[in-house]
Parts: C-alpha cells; structure tokens; sequence
C-alpha cells in the first residue's frame, strides 16, 4: 500500500503529547520526515524516545517568536522546506471570566493565537508549493464556554485566520485548514488543577452531554490531520473539520 505522506516533510508543533503525538506516529507510518516542538524537556524527550530516533525533537516555546525564527531556521538548514506544517500547540488555564488576569490573558493568548499567526508566517519561506497548513482550533470557538473566554475567543481567532491564509495562500497552491476537535482524552485534563473526584465528574458529565457518549482518542483527530496533511484533500481550502462526536451540533 502506498504510504500517504511519502517523501514529505512534516513539522507539527506541541507534538510531545496527546493529539500532536498521536499525529507524528501517523505521520511516520506514512511515510513522512517529521520534527516536534513542545516547550517540556521531559516529555519532548520521551516522545521523542516513543516515536523513535528519526524524529527531530526541538524544544521550542511557541509563544515566543525569537524561538519561532530559530526552529524555523534550524528546519531551514536540516531539510531545506516543508511540505506539511500542523500547528498545534495550545494552552488552556479555565478561569471564571471575571477572575481573567492580564498575565493569564496574556499567556494564553501568546501561545493559542500570537504564536499560531507567527509560526506560520514565519514557515512561509520553507513551505513547498503545494504544502499543507493546519490549525487546530476547538468547538469551543462556536460554542458558549463558561471559564474558558479566552481560550475560546483565540481558537475563534484561529477560525478566521484560517479563512483568510486559504484565500492569501492559494495563489502559491498552499492548502490552509483546521481541525475542530471536541473533548478528546489527552493530557491537558490533568493540568486544569481540579481534585480528582471533580475531574471524573466534569467527565462524567461530558460524556453523558456526548450524542457519542465517550471521548474522542487523539488518534481520531491524527487521522483528520492525516487526510488534510495528504493530497487526499487536495481541493479543501480554508475549511475546519469538526472532530468531536456531535457534540457541536447539539
């Protein structure tokens, strides 16, 4: 069987956990070379020992756009371009609305949105004609989200500039698009700070809420990432695909 991704570069940002993790073993299997960033030393390095040797492991702060320029650089001087480029980390610090600090708005929306809009304009010099941009995004930039505004606010932000990278991107056959993923198991759970019996029930209540009844596997969403990454979708421009269960159109 023909692998999907053969012969193509592939960077995917926040890939030392969960979706982003999930998406470079996919990736591989199809063929791909690809680096990961992640801002933890620890968990870039377990990745990098869970996917193998071959994948470049760069420590890299998504919100600070001097190590945007390096990475960027550093992927310059090993491969020359990239053919896919998945952007994917994120924070999410919930908060009531009220209780927002400027420095929590300001950190989040460093890294969800900031370093999003920079990661890619930064990677345009490398990026092939024809190469694969993706933002991952969120139901929660559709929908009402008690504690998380400006989570949600930067993902709707991503929304949008997806749209407008697919019509100022076309014109050199660069394909931009995101994937909307809704509550998928991965590790960011256990970063909200909740007890553990609030945890489970926060779960508990989304997947009772769930028309699929259960979370999505970052798995799920790597296969999305796949099908955007490929030419499988070769004529998908400037769109977001919803991967979440039906949760959104409840």
């Amino acid at each position: 069987m023909t692998q999907r991704l053969s012969g193509k570069t592939a960077l995917i940002t926040g890939g030392n956990s969960g979706i982003g993790l999930a998406t470079a073993k996919l990736f591989l299997e199809q063929g791909a070379r690809v680096a990961i960033t992640g801002r933890d030393e620890a968990t870039l390095a377990q990745a990098r020992k869970a996917l193998g040797h071959d994948v470049l492991a760069i420590r890299s702060d998504a919100s600070q756009v001097g190590q945007i320029e390096q990475l960027m650089a550093t992927l310059k001087d090993r491969w020359g371009r990239l053919d896919v480029l998945f952007v994917n980390a994120a924070v999410a610090g919930p908060a009531p609305f009220e209780a927002v600090s400027e420095a929590q708005f300001d950190e989040l929306s460093a890294i969800n949105f900031k370093g999003a809009f920079f990661t890619v304009q930064k990677a345009l010099p490398l990026l092939s004609d024809k190469a694969s941009v993706i933002l991952t995004t969120s139901i929660a930039n559709q929908m009402g989200s008690p504690n998380f505004s400006v989570y949600g606010a930067c993902k709707a932000a991503l929304r949008s500039l997806v749209q407008t990278l697919g019509l100022e991107l076309i014109g050199r056959g660069i394909r931009t698009n995101a994937i909307s993923p809704g509550p998928i198991t991965t590790p960011i759970w256990g970063k909200f700070g909740l007890p553990s019996d609030a945890e489970q029930a926060v779960k508990a209540e989304v997947e009772r809420k769930s028309p699929a009844k259960r979370f999505g596997s970052p798995d799920e969403v790597a296969r999305a990432a796949l099908f955007l990454a490929s030419d499988d979708s070769s004529y998908v421009v400037g769109q977001e695909i919803v991967v979440d269960g039906g949760m959104s159109v409840l």
